[in-house]
């Protein structure tokens, strides 16, 4: 029989082929996947963040809990039905903006909106204003979050920002920005909804500015 207890830890201390393993049985079993995802996966992934934020967790622990949780959640997925697939809290679409390759913080931010119920569309890095525009129309996103690491980048911010606006998208989307070099005195200055400077945090603000929290 599953041990549901041991999912959640698998995926809090990273033990990724654990958490496929308990998974697969749990399948097997029949257990309902949105059951797994909300009570173990989700929660497993909330835990990590609010520890990353207390400082009693680090970039490796997120990186391999968001490795795990992918694992659980790659077997999970396809037996979703219908309305299920689309994740109950929304669609982000996320990418480090044109001129930029870093992209640890922009995965971790990826895998804990993924954690925690969003549905992710991530474009990678070097992403320019197009991808985003048409990212967003064909999935119907509500939330976009732009990284960016080098001060010389930060600026397409606001270039990507004035495509969305062009495209007529600007009023449907919640656009956060993230990365170390970026505040959110700049965020107000490019016109963004909202600025984080952790992946944990990012979650929480997104789910503010969309009434969801």
């Amino acid at each position: 029989m599953a041990d549901l207890k041991l999912l959640y830890d698998a995926i809090l201390t990273g033990k990724h082929k654990i958490a496929a393993e308990i998974t697969q049985v749990a399948i097997e079993e029949k257990l309902e996947p949105k059951e797994l995802i909300d009570n173990y996966l989700i929660k497993a992934m909330e835990e990590i963040g609010d520890r990353f934020e207390k400082q009693q967790a680090f970039v490796p622990e997120l990186l391999m809990a968001g490795r795990a949780m992918k694992a659980s959640l790659s077997l999970l997925q396809p037996l979703l039905k219908g309305d299920e697939a689309t994740s109950q809290l929304g669609t982000i679409v996320i990418g480090t903006v044109k001129g930029d390759l870093h992209d640890i913080g922009k995965n971790l931010v990826g895998s804990m909106f993924e954690g925690c119920g969003f549905q992710v569309v991530d474009l990678g890095v070097d992403a320019d204003s197009d991808k985003f525009v048409t990212a967003v129309k064909e999935h119907g996103a509500n939330l976009v979050g732009l990284s960016a690491l080098l001060t010389t980048t930060m600026p397409y911010m606001k270039t990507i920002i004035e495509a969305l606006k062009a495209a007529g998208l600007r009023d449907k989307v919640k656009v956060m920005v993230g990365g170390a070099p970026v505040s959110s005195s700049f965020a107000e200055e490019i016109g963004a909804d909202g600025y984080s400077d952790s992946a944990n945090s990012a979650v929480i603000k997104a789910k503010e500015l969309l009434g969801v929290a």
